[in-house]
């Protein structure tokens, strides 16, 4: 399987092993080809189990003030009114602008195949598969989707940030960068690596494209004057800088969703940094880049309906996920909301799944990226069926 092209694999099998292109662990060669599309898609794997319940509070719901105490919500307790029936968590209040220009929008109560276990490993697995079970699969479901489009280059999908992002992995070539992954070789051994690949061409392109991201690095924190950065931020401005060039796709993961105990202040602290990622990739695109962008941000299921002892939320079930950019049609709480009345909870404790998150991303996929129905229930998805469409894109 093609390994994705990453600065510290080009170092240290590469220039280590000495060794030409084709003898080379590094398969997937740089390309600048044209990108097969013109939109941008960008990938949040929000790890943990974000409390949907909390991010958008269905306040307007006859039984929601029995399900909570410390962590009742809605506008009486600060919250952001969104349609008089769900209000949105006060932390996601820097991006109340983009919900009153209709740029950003939520799914409630919506679930991946996965029931029951509840274990945070195989919640996200399956997340990243895209299937229905973990049997046999090797590959992401981004990665699925890129095999069938033409164009694919190295350059067209980045995987960001240090965890390891399955969902990009598979036979269509990627890119991985993190911001610990610094070009660091003195101006001596520069020239040298240079001499040593001046006859092969695969090795020298791969060698020149991973100077050329190292110095994005020092781009940005020349631009901020910043040398001390925050990883989320530097993820966002890395991934803003390579999707206003060739790349039509960027994943990456953001931690701090568990929340068992004290969730008020640490969903808010997620929050934030949620928020701000997602101006900051806003502020680092064009506003013609923007209009054709969607972010997508998910999580692997949501959590019980009724506060535990703790003043958290145990693991759960239904869900949220949330949509940015200029090409969503926002100001809307899409999906069909379950109710929480105890007979209308999953397994009388969780938010009732009603839709198959799947399905959301593969009608965002067919429309922004033009990938038949076909193709996405048989091979990116498969087996999904993806019933109808919400209407998620303008």
């Amino acid at each position: 399987m093609p390994r994705p092209l990453s600065r510290r694999s080009l170092l240290q099998q590469g220039l280590a092993l000495g060794c030409s292109a084709a003898a080379s662990p590094i398969l997937t060669p740089v390309s600048f080809a044209a990108a097969p599309w013109d939109t941008r898609l960008v990938v949040i794997l929000l790890r943990g189990g974000m409390d949907g319940l909390d991010v958008v509070q269905p306040y307007g719901d006859p039984s929601y003030r029995n399900t909570r105490q410390t962590l009742l919500g809605g506008p009486e307790a600060g919250a952001l009114d969104l349609d008089g029936y769900f209000a949105m968590n006060a932390a996601l209040a820097p991006l109340k602008p983009l919900w009153d220009t209709e740029d950003l929008g939520f799914v409630q109560a919506t679930s991946t195949p996965y029931r029951d276990k509840r274990s945070h490993f195989d919640g996200q697995d399956l997340l990243e598969a895209g299937t229905a079970s973990l049997a046999g699969v090797r590959d992401g479901w981004l990665n699925r989707m890129m095999q069938l489009s033409s164009g694919v280059a190295t350059e067209t999908a980045y995987a960001l940030g240090q965890i390891e992002m399955k969902v990009l992995m598979g036979q269509a070539p990627y890119s991985v960068w993190s911001p610990d992954s610094a070009f660091d070789m003195s101006p001596q051994a520069i020239k040298l690596a240079e001499l040593i690949m001046a006859e092969d061409p695969a090795f020298k392109a791969a060698f020149s494209e991973a100077q050329r991201l190292s110095d994005v690095d020092v781009a940005i924190t020349e631009a901020t004057g910043d040398e001390k950065r925050v990883a989320h931020i530097e993820i966002a401005d890395f991934a803003a800088d390579r999707l206003r060039h060739d790349a039509r796709i960027a994943t990456f993961s953001m931690i701090g969703w568990d929340t068992h105990a004290g969730q008020s202040f640490n969903i808010s602290r997620a929050l934030e940094r949620l928020a701000n990622t997602i101006l900051r990739l806003k502020d680092g695109l064009t506003p013609s880049i923007w209009s054709k962008t969607v972010i997508l941000t998910v999580t692997e299921f949501g959590r019980t309906v009724h506060e535990n002892g703790n003043k958290g939320t145990d693991h759960g079930t239904g869900g949220l996920m949330m949509l940015a950019g200029g090409a969503i049609s926002g100001g809307q709480v899409f999906g069909r909301w379950p109710g929480l009345a105890e007979a209308d909870l999953y397994d009388r404790r969780d938010l009732m799944p009603t839709s198959d998150v799947r399905a959301h991303i593969a009608w965002v996929m067919h429309g922004m990226l033009g990938v038949s129905q076909s193709d996405l229930e048989t091979s990116v998805f498969p087996g999904l069926d993806m019933g109808n469409n919400l209407g998620l894109l303008l």
